[in-house]
């Protein structure tokens, strides 16, 4: 006699998180002058901890694409303003400091001159296959973040010290293409989703698994 399968827990149609940890109680509309397009890889659109989609809900300038290849891309990028790549510069340069200060120029009318920032979302190999399926990508002169304060994501595993998360990524990038603002309430969702991990798992399991990286 096979047994039963248990009916799906029912989840939040907006967070898409399982309703008894839905995170819409903690997510801010924060009005953002940059426009943020993130690239999503297909593996990433399923993953629990899905942040990028958290961030895309926090701002009211931003949307997501979810995929590899994006056809569509070459318009968009043709259409704007000043369009950035936040993605590791290929060589040490100022090429960072440049595009942070040419993305927030003002156009002749005196108004800040659009500007898009395109955020690749997946693993390293992943963000890297997204860049090199879309050529428009190595276009783009690329914002490479500086050296900041470590990850608040205490729940994953990397041998990369200075990796984030990508709703960090991209609370650190607007905040230094618009300085004049905060986005430290971006990633409240992003810290109570940690929250909710790290007591779901028990304090035992977390010492055992993520303290001693």
């Amino acid at each position: 006699m096979s047994e039963l399968k248990k009916p799906p827990r029912p989840r939040c149609e907006h967070c898409q998180r399982p309703a008894s940890h839905c995170l819409c109680a903690y997510i801010s509309r924060i009005p953002n002058r940059t426009q943020v397009l993130v690239l999503q890889h297909s593996d990433e659109a399923s993953h629990a901890l899905n942040t990028a989609r958290l961030a895309v809900m926090g701002l009211l300038n931003a949307r997501l694409l979810v995929g590899e290849h994006f056809p569509q891309l070459d318009d968009i990028v043709a259409s704007a303003g000043r369009v950035l790549l936040l993605f590791p510069q290929r060589q040490a340069s100022g090429a960072q400091v440049d595009a942070v200060s040419t993305s927030s120029s003002s156009s002749s009318t005196g108004e800040p001159a659009a500007s898009l920032l395109i955020v690749p979302d997946g693993t390293w190999r992943k963000a890297r296959k997204i860049v090199g399926a879309n050529p428009v990508l190595d276009t783009l002169p690329r914002l490479s973040l500086p050296p900041g304060m470590p990850s608040e994501y205490r729940i994953r595993k990397t041998n990369q010290p200075a990796a984030v998360s990508t709703i960090e990524a991209i609370a650190r990038s607007l905040s230094l293409l618009e300085p004049e603002q905060s986005f430290d309430r971006l990633l409240a969702p992003f810290r109570a989703q940690i929250a909710q991990q790290m007591q779901a798992m028990g304090e035992e399991v977390y010492r055992r698994n993520y303290t001693n990286r």
